[in-house]
C-alpha cells in the first residue's frame, strides 16, 4: 500500500503553507521572523521566507513521489527541528504558563501528527520494499 491519501495530505499542508510564505500572506510569518533573529540575525528574513516557502514547497513535492520516502523524511526532520525551536527560544511566543501553549504553541505541537505520519509513510514504503 502506498499510502496516497496520507502522502497527499502532507503535499497539500506543505506546498500550501510554503506557497503562502512565498506571497508573503503567511499568518506564520512574524514568528518565523522573531525565531530567525533570536538565531540568525545575519540573514535577512525577506530572502530566508522565501528559501523557507521553497523548502516546504519541496517537501510536500517528494512526498508525492515514491521511492523518495527517505529524502522527504529527512529534508522533513530538518523542517520539524526548526518549527519546534520557538516553543524553547521563544517561550512568551509559545506559552501562557507551563503546559498551556498559546495558539502559536499547539500550532507548533501539532508538527508531531505530521511528523508521525510522515514516519508511518517512509515505514509502510520500508515494508513494501522487502
Amino acid at each position: 500500500m502506498s499510502l496516497p491519501f496520507p502522502r497527499f495530505a502532507i503535499f497539500v499542508i506543505y506546498f500550501w503553507f510554503g506557497f503562502l510564505k512565498l506571497i508573503d500572506s503567511s499568518p506564520a510569518n512574524p514568528l518565523v521572523e522573531s525565531l530567525l533573529n533570536k538565531t540568525l540575525p545575519f540573514i535577512s528574513f525577506s530572502q530566508f521566507i522565501i528559501f523557507l516557502g521553497l523548502w516546504e514547497m519541496i517537501i510536500g513535492t517528494i512526498f508525492l513521489i515514491p521511492k523518495l520516502e527517505r529524502v522527504a523524511i529527512t529534508i522533513l526532520v530538518l523542517h520539524m527541528a526548526t518549527t519546534f525551536m520557538p516553543l524553547f527560544i521563544l517561550p512568551s511566543i509559545a506559552w501562557t504558563g507551563f503546559l498551556v501553549p498559546t495558539l502559536e504553541g499547539q500550532y507548533m505541537i501539532k508538527n508531531i501528527i505530521t511528523l508521525a505520519l510522515a514516519v508511518n509513510i517512509v515505514s509502510q514504503a520500508k515494508s513494501n520494499n522487502k
